[in-house]
């Protein structure tokens, strides 16, 4: 298995990690987390190798990845940052509502930021975000700063998972308490 180390990502995207690691999770029986995929509408198909040319987005895509972590439902977006402010605007209004109504439901809603420039994971509870989110809807800044997060959150480095977001999920669990 690939390892995350302090040379960055190394020609593999955040996608591919938290697959990998779900794929871990769900071997171990610690979860089954699986990738939703956007839905589209062909317009042209090359006929010679059946692949997809050109096609268009059908709908909103609500998040990036819904499952359950023992019987729990969770759901969660991921997103790159290559700076030290992260722009409200990578995040759309849809994807807050959608998470709003699965947190409503029992679920628990969040997202996995890596601050490539950093080399570093961070997870942004679903109530997290709400506060920023609210804040720029109230006319305040339209990001938030690294500085402004907590500090427990960042998800340490450990040898065969590439992202370990269990243990910032268990105490985010914790602070719900």
């Amino acid at each position: 298995m690939a390892t995350w180390n302090s040379r960055g990502l190394r020609g593999s995207t955040l996608e591919d990690m938290i697959n990998r690691t779900n794929e871990k999770y769900r071997e171990s029986n610690l979860a089954l987390i699986q990738k939703i995929p956007t839905p589209i509408t062909p317009i042209q198909i090359d006929k010679a190798t059946r692949h997809i040319t050109l096609a268009y987005f059908d709908q909103k895509s609500t998040v990036d990845y819904i499952g359950a972590v023992q019987g729990l439902p969770v759901c969660f977006d991921a997103k790159e940052c290559a700076v030290d402010t992260f722009a409200l605007q990578n995040i759309h209004e849809h994807q807050v509502e959608f998470m709003r109504a699965f947190e409503k439901q029992g679920g628990i809603a969040f997202f996995l930021i890596f601050y490539s420039h950093k080399d570093e994971l961070y997870y942004l509870p679903f109530e997290m975000l709400d506060f920023f989110w609210q804040r720029a809807k109230d006319g305040g800044r339209k990001s938030f700063r690294y500085e402004e997060l907590n500090p427990a959150y960042f998800l340490p480095k450990q040898h065969g998972v590439l992202v370990p977001y269990l243990e910032a999920l268990k105490k985010d669990l914790e602070d719900r308490e």
